[in-house]
């Protein structure tokens, strides 16, 4: 960890607790009636420790995702970020274009997020994703990174395999370091 940062999961623990002390959950179109299948488990790639998504998502049905979220304080309630640019990860992937969503409280419905996208390929690799990236979808409301609820891996949109792999998720402040 470098300075200026606060690590939101490292995916050192062997369960799905993360370092924030809450817990990563899978989940799919399916809470919707779709067909999609996701699994998000613990592994090793490359020899770097990590968590991932896998998956088939179909668009059968009205669906169309699979991710793994984290929420980002416990009881539902929300963390300031404000003092931070945005978010870095350590992905690996299958080459395909996966999404980012961070949700706040005015997000209401469940299709209500906050979204970045970003190839993940097949080598790691350190991603800054500024909060002035992000876009409302399907709010008008800008995002507030001092109400931060949520932050939600995703694969979306069309079909494909799923293969996302994450090292490490934090919120990076001016002193992280560059691409």
């Amino acid at each position: 960890m470098t300075a200026g940062e606060r690590l939101l999961d490292d995916f050192s623990r062997n369960d799905f607790v993360s370092t924030a002390e809450t817990t990563w959950q899978g989940f799919s179109d399916r809470v919707m009636g779709g067909v999609s299948i996701e699994s998000v488990t613990r592994s090793a790639i490359h020899g770097r420790r990590c968590q991932r998504l896998t998956g088939d998502v179909r668009l059968d049905n009205s669906g169309g995702f699979i991710q793994m979220a984290l929420d980002l304080a416990s009881n539902g309630g929300t963390l300031d970020a404000s003092q931070y640019l945005g978010l870095c990860l350590e992905v690996c992937g299958n080459g395909e274009t996966y999404g980012v969503h961070l949700r706040t409280p005015d997000c209401n419905r469940p299709w209500q997020s906050y979204r970045v996208t970003f190839v993940a390929e097949n080598q790691w690799r350190l991603l800054r994703l500024p909060f002035s990236r992000f876009e409302p979808h399907r709010l008008t409301k800008p995002l507030d990174s001092r109400r931060l609820r949520r932050v939600g891996l995703v694969a979306i949109g069309r079909a494909f395999e799923a293969d996302l792999a994450v090292a490490r998720i934090a919120f990076y402040g001016s002193e992280a370091p560059r691409d």
